[in-house]
């Protein structure tokens, strides 16, 4: 009897742990299905960032590109407070316009605007739920990891942690946010179309250097004890 009822014990034990590891997967698949990665990934934004419509993306790049050095050259009140100002006056100037215009040839077309003032802009109570129960996941997910690393549950990744904080110390050191920021929209724009030109060339040195990663982190994992205890448990 005894030795069924620890059959019965490690059997559940080991479904418990299959059935937890499985709702961590939809977890994570989850998160990564509403995080900016699956932004980055739809459709619109990959023909955008591929320049499969060259003008398109060519204004989208230009204007953000305008907005990131104009942040660094003014402030975030300069740049909002410039950028609500001529927003203001081609308003204004189009709308005198065409009063004129109504005025000269004496049309009633009334105002040119009437259609987007009788669009309806307010946000819907279940878009602005669905939206904070998404950004409530991330903050979630991001307390969790961020208790994870900081305590130490895994003694590798608390290191990878801080290897790449101690990388960004010098990253600091030579950018501020704002150069970060533009350096990212410049690549973004254009390292996808140089990628898809040499998919197979780049694919060769990336599976080399994760392949060297890989060696390597596993070498580390074998000289530490946290790592070699969590290895022994998997």
């Amino acid at each position: 009897m005894d030795t069924q009822s620890s059959q019965i014990s490690s059997s559940q034990g080991f479904t418990d742990g299959q059935n937890s590891a499985a709702k961590e997967s939809k977890l994570s698949d989850s998160f990564l299905s509403s995080s900016p990665v699956s932004l980055i990934q739809s459709p619109q934004v990959n023909d955008l960032i591929h320049w499969r419509d060259p003008k398109k993306s060519g204004v989208v790049f230009g204007l953000s590109l305008l907005l990131l050095l104009s942040l660094a050259a003014f402030s975030v009140i300069s740049v909002v407070s410039y950028m609500l100002l001529a927003l203001l006056c081609v308003t204004i100037t189009f709308r005198i316009y065409k009063s004129v215009v109504q005025a000269v040839q004496k049309s009633t077309e009334g105002h040119p605007f009437r259609e987007l003032i009788e669009k309806d802009v307010t946000i819907p109570p279940e878009t602005f739920r669905k939206h904070v129960d998404t950004s409530l996941t991330h903050i979630n997910r991001a307390l969790k990891q961020m208790s994870r690393l900081f305590l130490v549950e895994d003694l590798v990744d608390s290191l990878k942690l801080a290897v790449v904080m101690w990388m960004l110390t010098y990253v600091g050191a030579v950018f501020n946010g704002i150069t970060i920021l533009i350096l990212a929209d410049i690549l973004l724009f254009a390292i996808p179309p140089v990628y898809e030109k040499n998919k197979t060339q780049i694919d060769h040195y990336i599976d080399l250097v994760r392949t060297q990663v890989n060696n390597t982190i596993a070498k580390l994992q074998e000289k530490l004890p946290g790592a070699m205890k969590r290895s022994k448990t998997e």
